[in-house]
């Protein structure tokens, strides 16, 4: 592909040839068309070069690792090789809806004051076979929320309001500004890097679902689900004493409770579903 694209979607993959075609075809069902699709093989051996050589459209570019490198350091190669002017961090089993690059898009070329730091949106959650199981983070309007605002509330409901990394755009000047993502917390290596971007900006918040997170056995917040819990804790006592939240020890007591009721509640809802 000639030139710089707007939008680089970046696909770390790892052993995900059995739903990644799915994640490439709704990336190259978008309204928007300005992009690169940057897909980074974490060394799989389980036949996704054939899958990525199978498709024809020039605005695939596909990376191998020599060796297997981690998930952290594959989602930071993401970053590195990314060359548009926004990015958006696609899990290989996850989705995007027809429209939500050209919604997300509008949203940050609208901003030439470049206020926001990430624009986000409620999300699908569906089980290993595509069903819709239920809609995070909708609401009857979106809009603009202050960054501290929208960390606090995290902190304090105990969770990521915000959501997986699918579910967000953001500007490939502010990540250099910020730096790679840390999975020192692996739980929260989305949430903690949507906080620090937030450090820089405001959120806008898009209340229709144009992402899908897949719950699987296979998904890493899923795999990781019995840490889930202390994982947020450990991140609330980071960013507790932080004067930008304003927790104190009430709020901060509360996300902490708040963090061991959603992992149980989360943990018993992912036996339920994948049970």
């Amino acid at each position: 592909m000639n030139g710089v694209p707007t939008v680089s979607v970046c696909i770390p993959t790892y052993r995900g040839a059995a739903l990644l075609g799915q994640a490439i075809d709704s990336v190259l069902a978008q309204h928007y068309t300005d992009f690169e699709l940057l897909i980074i093989d974490n060394h799989s051996g389980d036949g996704t070069d054939q899958l990525v050589a199978s498709y024809t459209d020039p605005r695939i570019r596909y990376l191998c690792n020599a060796r297997n490198l981690g998930a952290e350091a594959n989602w930071n190669r993401c970053l590195d090789e990314a060359r548009g002017r926004y990015i958006k961090l696609l899990p290989h089993d996850d989705l995007i809806a027809p429209d939500c690059l050209a919604r997300q898009v509008e949203v940050l070329e609208r901003d030439q004051a470049q206020a926001i730091a990430l624009v986000y949106c409620a999300r699908t959650v569906i089980d290993a076979g595509g069903r819709a199981v239920m809609v995070r983070g909708g609401a009857r309007r979106g809009g603009v929320v202050a960054g501290p605002a929208l960390v606090r509330r995290c902190l304090r409901r105990g969770t990521n309001l915000i959501g997986e990394p699918g579910a967000v755009l953001f500007r490939r000047q502010l990540a250099r500004t910020v730096g790679p993502f840390d999975a020192s917390l692996p739980y929260v290596v989305d949430l903690d890097y949507w906080c620090r971007l937030l450090r820089h900006g405001d959120a806008c918040h898009l209340p229709q679902p144009l992402a899908s997170f897949r719950l699987s056995r296979a998904a890493w917040s899923v795999a990781l689900e019995r840490r889930q819990g202390a994982d947020f804790r450990r991140f609330m006592d980071r960013l507790a004493a932080d004067p930008r939240y304003a927790l104190g020890p009430a709020g901060t007591l509360a996300g902490r409770l708040m963090a061991s009721l959603n992992g149980g509640l989360r943990l018993a809802f992912y036996r339920l579903l994948l049970d």
